[in-house]
């Protein structure tokens, strides 16, 4: 499995925080909801980690989720989607979980269903770049 495989991946201009907030926004104007901000960089330090930047950013189609919940419950294991921002090579990054891969793990779900999330998911990190 190659990284293409799950993950959508686009380098920004922008400066870490403002891909964050673009994100953020992407995701509000797409009708997702936001469930969690994860500081990856801040929890490790905390632990005496050093980490470049890097924030984890849950999300939720509540359409989406039912369509692949009422298929198997498992499911669940791959939820909620995210999309992360990260820094890498002085380049920040946005990365967004294609939700295709669930249909690998879980043939229940049709890779055209899973399509329709991946879409949603690829239009909000292309927003946000």
């Amino acid at each position: 499995m190659n990284t293409d495989d799950f993950a959508y991946i686009v380098e920004t201009k922008k400066s870490f925080d403002d891909a964050v907030v673009s994100v953020l926004q992407a995701v509000e104007q797409k009708g997702w909801t936001l469930f969690q901000v994860y500081d990856i960089r801040e929890r490790l330090a905390a632990k005496g980690f050093s980490q470049k930047p890097l924030k984890i950013i849950e999300i939720c189609s509540g359409k989406h989720a039912h369509q692949f919940l009422s298929k198997n419950r498992l499911i669940s294991l791959c939820m909620p989607c995210k999309i992360n921002v990260l820094e890498e090579n002085e380049t920040v990054k946005i990365a967004g979980m294609k939700p295709t891969m669930i249909s690998q793990l879980f043939p229940e779900v049709g890779r055209k269903e899973a399509e329709q999330a991946e879409k949603d998911v690829m239009e909000m990190v292309d927003n946000a770049r």
